[in-house]
């Protein structure tokens, strides 16, 4: 071979040899090294994320003060609101604790809230997965549960020390244990993920003949406590449309995820409590 298609080609042979050499390396190498390539974009993801922070300070600061006194108002009735929310809750708490002593029930207070800011989502897979500001470092455990204002956002599945990755509950690989709002019986929730363009979805599978659910009358989905990942009564989506299966034993159809979940910007882990000694 002449010596000028020798070094065409020597750029094709160092992939090629490259390729094959990490092909034949153990697993655990291979696991090594993602992992300490995560490690080492998580500081340039966290200080992104924090001068995106400092530059929405510095934007709010360069306001109006009638824009400022306006967002003063709506903070005061939505705190005003808020407090009120507190208090019913408190009051809710009290009695479902009396209740369960009652009737002696075991308690499902088996999780923390952990406050999450988003660092940043997966471009090439937009509804997939995002990346959260907190990692093992902050108490956050692979598995854990992943919810927002709307419900349920996802699951952790990579913990880094200050960053943690989360599948979202759009995430084709993403299956859990549902039921309809009002109705105690188990269905299967699959994530869909989203065309171009699109909103994102998943899918419900072998919901009873006997619920129906329509544009004008959609059904909620909720989480069941099946599986003891997601607490029971989380928000999933709405059901619009339910048609008959192939083998004519059960329903299945398109669910319709919140759509804030496309700009979500903070979430809230639930870390799973250790079991009482």
């Amino acid at each position: 071979m002449p010596p000028k298609r020798i070094d065409q080609a020597r750029p094709f042979l160092i992939l090629l040899i490259a390729f094959a050499a990490w092909l034949v390396l153990p697993a655990l190498f291979k696991r090594f090294a993602r992992l300490s390539f995560f490690e080492f974009q998580a500081p340039i993801d966290v200080t992104a994320g924090r001068v995106r922070d400092l530059q929405n300070y510095w934007s709010l600061r360069t306001r109006a003060k009638n824009d400022l006194i306006e967002a003063g108002q709506q903070l005061s009735r939505l705190n005003a609101s808020y407090e009120l929310s507190i208090r019913k809750n408190a009051t809710l708490e009290a009695e479902v604790a009396r209740l369960e002593e009652l009737l002696r029930l075991p308690s499902f207070n088996d999780y923390r809230s952990e406050p999450a800011r988003v660092l940043r989502r997966d471009y090439n897979a937009w509804w997939q997965r995002l990346v959260i500001r907190k990692g093992s470092m902050h108490g956050i455990t692979a598995g854990s549960p992943v919810i927002f204002v709307g419900g349920v956002v996802g699951r952790v599945t990579e913990v880094g020390a200050y960053t943690s990755v989360v599948d979202l509950v759009s995430n084709p690989g993403l299956r859990l244990a549902a039921c309809i709002e009002g109705d105690n019986r188990p269905v299967s929730y699959q994530g869909a993920g989203a065309r171009s363009l699109a909103r994102a979805g998943g899918m419900v599978e072998f919901v009873p003949l006997d619920i129906l659910a329509g544009a004008t009358d959609p059904r909620r989905l909720v989480t069941s406590g099946l599986g003891g990942v997601f607490p029971p009564g989380l928000s999933i989506g709405l059901i619009t449309t339910l048609d008959p299966g192939s083998d004519g034993l059960f329903k299945s159809g398109p669910v319709l995820l919140d759509p804030r979940l496309a700009s979500v910007s903070e979430v809230t882990v639930l870390v799973p409590l250790p079991p009482p000694s």
